[in-house]
């Protein structure tokens, strides 16, 4: 999307825009409605949780109270933790196969264990240029992607799963290895704290990369934009899910890449990470721009659903909590 000049209008709608910031409209593409029942440590504000300084604290004033409890890993791990038998089937890995039961009972028997840590997760953050945008200029695309990431870490972690950290903009930049040991989340927060937007993007790449730095299997949670073409990221998902990982992506945008609605009859457009300057005329490109969007987003659900990828679209205006609420039920469902 970022190829072509035209597409520049129409694709890369996450700019800084020259204009007056007015409240959008309705819009043809809109995100989910969050749940509506509320109680006093749920269903929080993104802008209100910016006001707290340390992700640490806002990831559990959102988590907590969400839910509690385990849940089981959906891959075999390597601890010494036996669960129980089952009997061999053609094709099973015979590395579990109890030997001295087959010397006493001439018979196959698989043994399964169960992983020390639930599940190994990485959350895997776009910190490119366009995600600092903000229509409002209360919270921006990035933000929200660390409180989301942040929240999602606390959540994991107190499940006793493996939590790691990945960050990129034309590469991968920052990688935190998935651990479950006392500190670590102290450095998952940390080196998220750290984390600033800025410079282009190459997602698809960034993909690919991940799916060789990786080398245990593991759920994927992809926090992004998502502006790259469905095809490139479809391969790229593709990559992963050969590796054998459960990729989970939220886009997020903010309201008005959806809604294009501006008062201004002339607007100069600038990409957050080229730099690149353009005049529009929003009442002539609105329309177009929108069905652009709508397609858009429309190929990213069809290309997330052709490869087994959980795909919500999320914007800067719902509550965090939604978001969680739709990762777990997602989750419970594998």
């Amino acid at each position: 999307m970022k190829n072509e000049k035209w597409k520049k209008i129409y694709g890369k709608s996450s700019r800084l825009w020259r204009s007056n910031k007015l409240e959008p409209k309705s819009s043809p593409v809109t995100a989910p409605a969050a749940p509506t029942e509320t109680t006093p440590a749920r269903f929080l504000d993104p802008e209100l949780l910016a006001r707290i300084g340390s992700l640490e604290l806002l990831a559990r004033a959102v988590v907590e109270g969400f839910m509690s409890g385990l849940h089981r890993s959906p891959f075999t791990g390597f601890s010494t933790e036996f669960t129980e038998y089952r009997q061999y089937n053609p094709g099973d890995d015979l590395r579990y196969l109890d030997w001295r039961l087959l010397g006493r009972t001439d018979r196959f028997f698989i043994k399964k264990y169960r992983a020390d840590t639930n599940t190994q997760c990485h959350l895997f953050i776009d910190t490119s240029g366009s995600m600092n945008y903000s229509h409002t200029g209360a919270i921006t695309k990035f933000q929200y992607a660390k409180f989301l990431a942040a929240s999602l870490a606390y959540l994991l972690n107190r499940q006793q799963d493996s939590v790691g950290l990945v960050a990129f903009t034309e590469k991968v930049h920052t990688h935190v290895p998935a651990r479950n040991r006392t500190g670590h989340m102290r450095t998952i927060f940390g080196n998220m704290s750290l984390l600033e937007a800025g410079g282009e993007t190459r997602l698809a790449e960034s993909l690919h990369q991940l799916a060789e730095i990786l080398n245990r299997r593991s759920i994927v949670v992809l926090i992004s934009d998502f502006y790259d073409q469905p095809e490139r990221l479809q391969e790229a998902f593709q990559h992963l899910r050969f590796k054998g990982h459960d990729l989970v992506a939220f886009q997020v945008l903010d309201q008005n890449e959806l809604d294009f609605d501006f008062e201004d009859a002339v607007l100069l457009l600038e990409d957050a990470e080229t730099q690149e300057q353009m005049p529009v005329l929003p009442d002539v490109v609105q329309k177009g721009y929108r069905e652009r969007m709508r397609q858009h987003i429309e190929q990213m659900r069809t290309c997330a659903a052709t490869n087994q990828v959980d795909y919500e679209l999320l914007t800067t205006k719902q509550p965090l909590d939604f978001a969680l609420f739709s990762f777990l039920s997602r989750r419970a469902g594998k």
